[in-house]
């Protein structure tokens, strides 16, 4: 079957009627935003080739009677001072839905603000067991399930939210998860909840046609991190075979229609949309880990997608003893790509060594992009590092040590041993200094 086909199959299964996605379908925002109300927030981009797309979704609000205020989204990382912003104009103009145009960032500020607004501080305060001093901001939330047990408690639904996305990137407007950055300690942290899923989502690939060359560049890596990071998670997982039908397939669209999406092939940029969404699909099934943990103490160096394709090369070697199905998989899909040499016998390399040649491959993938290799030729210090092994040590940050395929223990000494001999490899380039549980 072709990829493409295969990938809408496979989007289709899992979103059925909540997704509408291809070419030419933001005129058809309006008919779903109309099923929760005549009175809608649109929060979306200011930026050049944001504007066509915006006027056709606001068009479609304007046809089908409904009232909205077009509100300001998120900037990259989302720092939090952009979705307590947001969060006061939901608070104001009290819509029945919020509509998303953006990527990640915006989308995930949405996400967040959905619920941020609904809920009092007195009501945080008591069903999380919070200091009212922290009750009213974004804190209490990060971590996993906290806003299910906010609703559970207090019978309050979350605002329905509409996901338009603009970029082949986060895959956000599929996924519970909400990113949100404290610009001051130059920290991401996570939300994960069912509840935040947007309650429908739509993608128009066309809208990418002209989007900035980085913006494109790593919103891929992102995809590409989030297929190959949950596939390496599977191991031992019920549902290893799915990942690695999902995974295999993302990274596919993806490394075969980079270059030409570049250029605006309009099908390659339905093949990358595609491949991003199957990036989604992935994390919902599995988890990211090591790599992605390790970006969110990078915002201050580097972009999302590039922090994860610095890392994971790194990280694929100290997994690579338990990932031997996964990095064939990969091996044979950068040997199609021309990133591995055809008349190597990867059937004839096995543990640390395979792992090695598919992150040499992942390494030089990048750098054909003119992407940083290193930590270090990325502008990152030993600071970072120091940030990144504190940020391994917070619980609300924990689901991603238990997510790799080579678990780490906090209470062990696991993150010093470990994962500091992971990032000092990626500070310099040298694979070396990785040891191997």
């Amino acid at each position: 079957m072709d990829e493409k086909v295969e990938a809408q199959r496979l989007l289709r299964e899992w979103k059925k009627e909540s997704y509408v996605f291809g070419l030419e379908v933001l005129n058809k925002v309006g008919e779903v935003a109309k099923t929760f109300g005549n009175n809608a927030l649109l929060v979306g981009s200011n930026s050049k080739w944001a504007q066509k797309p915006m006027r056709e979704v606001s068009e479609s609000l304007r046809k089908k009677g409904i009232s909205f205020t077009t509100v300001l989204g998120a900037r990259p990382n989302c720092p939090r001072e952009d979705l307590y912003r947001i969060t006061f104009q939901v608070a104001r103009f009290k819509p029945n839905s919020i509509i998303a145009f953006g990527g990640g960032s915006t989308i995930d500020a949405v996400k967040a603000a959905s619920f941020l607004a609904i809920f009092e501080p007195s009501e945080i305060s008591k069903v999380l067991n919070v200091d009212w001093s922290v009750a009213g901001s974004i804190d209490p939330f990060f971590g996993t399930g906290n806003v299910t047990k906010m609703k559970i408690a207090t019978n309050k639904d979350v605002i329905p939210v509409i996901a338009v996305q603009a970029a082949s990137s986060s895959a956000a407007h599929l996924t519970k998860y909400s990113n949100i950055t404290d610009p001051v300690l130059g920290q991401k942290k996570l939300i994960v909840d069912d509840a935040i899923t947007p309650k429908k989502a739509f993608f128009d690939y066309g809208v990418t046609v002209g989007s900035p060359e980085n913006l494109t560049l790593d919103g891929a890596m992102d995809g590409i991190a989030h297929c190959w990071e949950v596939f390496m998670g599977a191991t031992g997982k019920d549902y290893f075979e799915k990942s690695k039908m999902i995974a295999s397939l993302g990274i596919k669209l993806i490394l075969k229609n980079l270059r030409a999406a570049l250029k605006d092939d309009v099908e390659a940029r339905v093949a990358l949309g595609l491949g991003t969404d199957l990036g989604g699909y992935s994390i919902m099934i599995g988890g990211t880990s090591g790599p992605h943990l390790g970006s969110f103490s990078l915002v201050d160096v580097l972009s999302h997608g590039r922090a994860c394709a610095v890392l994971n090369p790194y990280f694929t070697i100290f997994f690579s003893s338990n990932i031997q199905e996964q990095l064939r998989i990969l091996g044979v899909i950068f040997q199609e790509a021309g990133l591995i040499a055809k008349n190597l016998d990867l059937e004839g390399f096995e543990g640390r060594a395979l792992g090695e040649i598919v992150a040499k491959a992942m390494i030089d993938f990048n750098r054909s992009f003119g992407f940083p290799t290193t930590l270090k030729e990325a502008g990152a210090t030993t600071s970072h590092i120091k940030r990144m092994l504190e940020a391994a040590k917070d619980s609300q940050l924990k689901m991603k040590l238990q997510n790799m395929p080579t678990p780490l223990d906090v209470d062990k000494g696991d993150i010093d041993k470990y994962m500091k001999s992971i990032l000092k490899a990626a500070y310099d380039g040298n694979f070396k200094k990785i040891k191997i549980k």
